[in-house]
């Protein structure tokens, strides 16, 4: 019985390669490097919010019902998601320093709004890890995705 391929090392958390993919038809062994595609780098946790995304077609109060966490967890997760798949919207207004531009009150808000996602969406993650619903790597892992 065929197992999931893993993209990232248990050891060093590096990105592995597939080098070798074999046909079980008709026995053609192939060798190289090949590329895993993105959503094989996904944690096990990262695919079930993507899979819920695609069940509730988008809709995050849907999401938030279905996952039993609150709306801004909900959206800092999507929002860790879409980093993580390199989809993440690079829009916001920033100057050389990297903060945002002075006067930009909707951004500011929208910033001050992000920061309490991703605080919420940590807690979230700690609470988890401490009712051991998901072991320290996972924690880790989602932590690392949250990014910020």
């Amino acid at each position: 019985m065929p197992h999931d391929a893993i993209a990232t090392c248990p050891i060093c958390g590096g990105e592995l390669a597939v080098t070798r993919l074999h046909c079980r038809s008709c026995a053609t062994t192939l060798e190289g490097d090949f590329n895993v595609g993105r959503f094989a780098r996904l944690s096990r946790e990262q695919f079930a919010l993507l899979e819920s995304f695609l069940r509730s077609k988008g809709n995050l109060k849907e999401m938030e019902r279905e996952l039993g966490i609150s709306y801004p967890t909900v959206r800092a997760r999507v929002d860790a998601l879409l980093r993580a798949l390199g989809l993440a919207d690079e829009a916001a207004v920033e100057d050389d320093s990297g903060e945002p531009t002075p006067g930009d009150a909707a951004g500011a808000v929208d910033a001050a709004a992000d920061a309490l996602d991703m605080a919420a969406a940590r807690r979230e993650i700690l609470e988890r890890l401490a009712r051991r619903e998901i072991d320290a790597a996972s924690a880790a892992a989602e932590l690392r995705a949250l990014g910020g």
